[in-house]
């Protein structure tokens, strides 16, 4: 039997980080959070790409675009999603997270969730460096530990089966 787990290694690795504007003032401890990881779990600095859009509904068109690149061994996004009066909130949290999920199946490329869905202004602050954390750090490691087991799965995919005794029934 074999097993295979990840592990949080970022040397000779390119990630990119895709931030929203949106609610900066909280996106930008998340950006701070997951570059901090990333360094200082071996990715060098200047392979670190930082790419700003608007907000959380302009994540998945910017991660296809980079995707689509084959540069990135992962990324991660950040932003912050907070409930308001309106629904507007369920269609760009949930239409966000959709077209991330389906890019990363698609594409066969990690992707750190780093983007938050708050009810209120207090959780989300207390999830980019306050109580909760630092999510964007959390969404980082993710990807990298992904990043690490894709290439563990690959070499084991590219090695030969050993030959021996065939079970027959």
């Amino acid at each position: 039997m074999a097993e295979f787990r990840g592990t949080v290694a970022g040397e000779g690795r390119r990630v990119g980080v895709i931030a929203s504007r949106f609610n900066e003032e909280v996106t930008v401890k998340l950006l701070e959070g997951a570059v901090e990881c990333l360094v200082r779990h071996g990715v060098r600095f200047e392979d670190v790409d930082v790419v700003w859009v608007p907000g959380a509904w302009e994540l998945p068109a910017a991660a296809e675009r980079m995707l689509a690149t084959e540069r990135y061994d992962a990324l991660v996004v950040v932003g912050a999603v907070i409930r308001g009066e309106t629904p507007h909130f369920d269609y760009v949290a949930g239409e966000a997270a959709r077209g991330l999920a389906n890019l990363q199946h698609e594409f066969v490329t990690p992707i750190g969730f780093g983007l938050l869905t708050t009810d209120t202004d207090a959780q989300a602050e207390a999830r980019a460096g306050g109580a909760h954390g630092n999510k964007g750090w959390d969404a980082a490691l993710a990807a990298l530990e992904m990043a690490d087991l894709f290439s563990r799965l690959d070499a084991a995919t590219d090695q030969p089966e050993e030959s021996g005794d065939a079970c027959t029934s």
